[in-house]
């Protein structure tokens, strides 16, 4: 795999070799298994899990061990090293050539391993282009997004035997991300059992990336899937593979992160889905990324830049982070505190006029960004005016998109604009604002904010458009105006004075779903269970 030299050589690589402990732990899974006589490792770096391999009992039956390094240097080693085991052959060479060389003639009983973690942008063309063709093969789409263990784990699987298993330690990603939910599919359908094996602290600190171990089987009939959840390598100590726990996985479009609840609470989840008092947000209105500027750090400024450089006529305001957003209502006095604050509360939208009709002071804050080359980032650069920002306008509310204990929604009450650290809300004709506003502010759409969004690096929960419209929230028709106001008015305090917010779903659970609505208090509290779930897992890994 030859890949481009203009990161650091292990991005470049992905090579973050597994401790020991956990490679062991892996092999140990299957051994004593008479079946396992083939075993493959697609990416075997400094040869760890041969070191657990050979070291392992159980395996006395094996015939033939195949383990591939791209490296030059660690193959050799690697292979000096193994010299006296007849059966263990290590291959310098690039795994995706070796895979195109031998699929549908060699297969394999066990393939296990950590194949590397690297992106798309750091491959040569011809490397993309071969993990394409693996991909595309499968009925997947190959896009700039795909990460190259998604084509490790697509060939190993290919390589299986009919009763083959693969174990593979690999980003926690694969349970939430888009770019990876044709994978998941194609995993479900390829597979009859998947076990995924969490780890609450980070096995590998240094990148700060939460990964998980894969477990896959093709043999016998489906089981579907399950997640353990552990504490760290030590509870390695007393894993018991055997242990039961399979749902039933679903062969569709999902992400695996459902499977962190139970099968009741997911078919509570599936029960609000199809019930008639609640719709998805997208059903009430357009929910798009905040303004795109290419440059934030540029285009955000706060009051002193405005008056420095003379550009009160083209400024707009801004709420730049969820700091800005203190309460469920931004107004004209929340901006004004961010500004008196210092802040950077105001966005720079350059008129659509030539260039040379701009004032000098105005000339002199582009020319400001070019001398610091703020001009030179991709998206500022594809414009026909760098200093143009395109795809103005003034949403109803924001969504933040990044977040800690919960997302924000917020109604804009001052013709503000928001960066893409907020989503944009622009309501459908007919709707009530503050019906909808009102509606997201409890137990059961909260739940759904955990289920639709991701978990990020730091414990933040991220949530992108398409999957903010995903929420489903109960309808307010029947509630009138006057108490939804009064109800966001108590909210409103709530919020500003940093009260917990369960307060406030206790508050819209009783009285606007049970009182008002005569929904059960039983669903609203079995779904605040869902949600204090996921929080809570999320934000044990912050």
């Amino acid at each position: 795999m030859k890949l481009k030299n203009e990161t650091t050589e292990q991005k470049l690589r992905g090579a973050y070799y597994t401790p020991l402990p956990l490679a062991a732990m892996m092999v140990n899974m299957f051994g004593g298994d008479p079946s396992i006589e083939t075993v493959l490792e697609p990416s075997c770096g400094d040869g760890v899990f041969l070191d657990a391999l050979v070291d392992a009992p159980g395996f006395e039956g094996l015939r033939a061990v195949t383990a591939i390094e791209i490296e030059d240097g660690e193959a050799h080693k690697l292979s000096r090293r193994m010299r006296g085991y007849e059966h263990i052959c290590v291959m310098n060479q690039d795994f995706f050539d070796f895979y195109e060389e031998n699929a549908g003639q060699k297969k394999y009983d066990l393939i296990l391993g950590n194949p590397p973690y690297v992106r798309y942008q750091y491959l040569e063309e011809t490397q993309r282009e071969l993990m394409a063709r693996i991909l595309t093969a499968q009925g997947m789409k190959a896009n700039k997004l795909v990460n190259t263990w998604v084509g490790f784990m697509v060939a190993c699987v290919n390589l299986l035997s009919d009763t083959g298993r693969l174990a593979f330690v690999i980003p926690a990603e694969i349970l939430q991300v888009v770019y990876a939910q044709e994978l998941r599919l194609f995993l479900a359908n390829q597979l009859s059992s998947i076990t995924l094996i969490t780890f609450e602290e980070l096995i590998f600190p240094d990148i700060e990336q939460e990964v998980l171990v894969f477990v896959g089987e093709k043999r016998g009939e489906e089981k579907g899937i399950r997640i353990i959840e552990l504490d760290n390598l030590e509870d390695l100590k007393s894993f018991d593979m055997d242990t039961d726990g399979f749902q039933k996985l679903q062969h569709v479009h999902e992400k695996w992160t459902k499977y962190f609840t139970d099968e009741e609470e997911n078919a509570l989840v599936a029960r609000i889905r199809s019930d008639a008092r609640f719709q998805k947000l997208s059903d009430t209105a357009l929910i798009n990324v905040g303004i795109t500027t290419g440059n934030n750090r540029y285009f955000s400024v706060n009051q002193q830049t405005v008056a420095q450089y003379e550009l009160k006529n083209v400024v707009r305001p801004l709420i730049g982070r969820s700091a800005h957003a203190n309460s469920v209502y931004f107004r004209k006095a929340d901006w004004k505190k961010n500004v008196d604050a210092g802040k950077p509360a105001y966005l720079i939208d350059f008129p659509a006029q030539d260039y040379e009709t701009y004032p000098p002071k105005h000339k002199e804050y582009i020319e400001l960004g070019e001398a610091k080359e703020e001009h030179k980032g991709y998206k500022c650069s594809i414009r026909d005016r760098w200093y143009r920002i395109p795809s103005i306008w003034i949403p109803d509310a924001f969504f933040l998109r990044r977040n800690n204990l919960y997302p924000k929604f917020v109604l804009n009450c001052c013709d503000a604009v928001s960066t893409d650290t907020m989503h944009r809300i622009k309501f459908y004709d007919g709707v009530s604002h503050e019906r909808i506003l009102l509606s997201y502010y409890n137990s059961i759409s909260f739940a759904f904010t955990e289920l639709c969004g991701r978990s990020y690096g730091g414990g933040v929960l991220e949530i992108l458009p398409s999957e903010v419209g995903n929420i489903m929230i109960p309808r307010l028709d029947a509630v009138p105006i006057e108490q939804v106001r009064q109800t966001l008015r108590q909210i409103d305090r709530m919020v500003r004075r940093e009260e917990k917010i369960e307060k406030v779903l206790d508050l819209v659970d009783q009285e606007i779903l049970a009182d008002c609505l005569g929904f059960e208090m039983d669903l609203c509290r079995r779904a605040r269970g869902i949600w204090k779930k996921l929080q809570a897992r999320r934000l044990r890994r912050g």
